[in-house]
């Protein structure tokens, strides 16, 4: 059976014995097992000139965080449901107003205000 790669992930993410998901998660993002049995296994990282991932077991009523984001590839064992917490967002910052006058522009940009 094919790994199902999704984009962008919905609440709660249903899989069959064999099947796998491969998405990117952002760091500090909770999985939390509902139900099943499945393995995880981590973004890459490296160890000197090496890359390596970490594999790890998952069962029912655990909850896992990743310490940094990445692509993740999540293999069930038994049917599993899961639901992804991602991280809350910082708001964007406003855009400052564009400056009318290019002069007051290069002004701004010099003295850093």
């Amino acid at each position: 059976m094919s790994p199902l790669t999704l984009d962008r992930l919905p609440d709660t993410v249903s899989l069959q014995p064999g099947q796998a998901l491969r998405t990117s998660l952002d760091p500090a993002t909770w999985l939390e097992m509902l139900e099943g049995h499945a393995q995880l296994v981590s973004p890459p990282s490296w160890f000197g000139d090496t890359v390596f991932t970490v594999k790890t077991a998952l069962a029912e009523g655990d909850v896992h965080r990743l310490e940094r984001g990445g692509w993740i590839e999540l293999s069930a064992l038994t049917p599993v449901r899961l639901r992804v917490h991602a991280p809350q967002q910082a708001p964007a910052p406003a855009a400052r107003p564009t400056e009318t006058r290019p002069v007051m522009r290069l002004v701004r940009l010099l003295t850093g205000t």
